[in-house]
């Protein structure tokens, strides 16, 4: 089967994964943009398994003030060189973050840290597990994912903070 490179281009511009991914997996789909999407998200999941046992000390600090000055969060995002912490993708995840905990007050990071037994709901109290701001058909965790297959790197979010005036 014969895949137009302006697909292939459409595809990449969704999804962000590299030409050759695309093309692959557009050809397994056998055309279908939604089935490819699937594809590469999937991909994407699995990638971001294999990588998340690997060492992620750099990365940065990033603050989000909100409008009116009210309501601030900070957050620390790490991956594994320096290289991809100044990258544009990177520095827009730990920004998309930082609104996401000064937007949905999140207690925990996952639900790993929650107490044993605590009386939480899990997608509103762990950042990871809460619906992304952004696109409420993903959660937090799929978004650090896909940007896991973008980077090529782990990245994790190491702690946050957020501040609400009064409180």
């Amino acid at each position: 089967m014969e895949i137009p490179a302006v697909r292939v281009k459409e595809l990449r511009a969704q999804s962000g994964a590299g030409v050759m991914d695309c093309r692959n997996a557009l050809l397994e789909a056998e055309g279908d943009m939604e089935k490819a999407l699937q594809i590469l998200k999937q991909e994407g999941f699995l990638q971001a398994q294999k990588k998340a046992k690997r060492s992620a000390t750099q990365g940065v600090i990033e603050a989000y003030i909100h409008a009116g000055g009210h309501i601030g969060a900070m957050v620390e995002i790490n991956c594994e060189t320096d290289f991809v912490a100044r990258t544009d993708e990177f520095k827009e995840l730990a920004h998309h973050l930082a609104m996401q905990v000064a937007a949905m007050p999140p207690q925990f990071i996952s639900r790993d840290e929650a107490p044993e037994g605590a009386d939480i709901e899990p997608q509103v109290a762990c950042l990871l597990l809460q619906p992304y701001i952004k696109d409420p058909n993903k959660t937090v965790q799929d978004i650090i994912a896909e940007t896991i297959a973008k980077v090529g790197e782990n990245i994790k979010v190491s702690r946050f903070a957020r501040f609400e005036l009064g409180r």
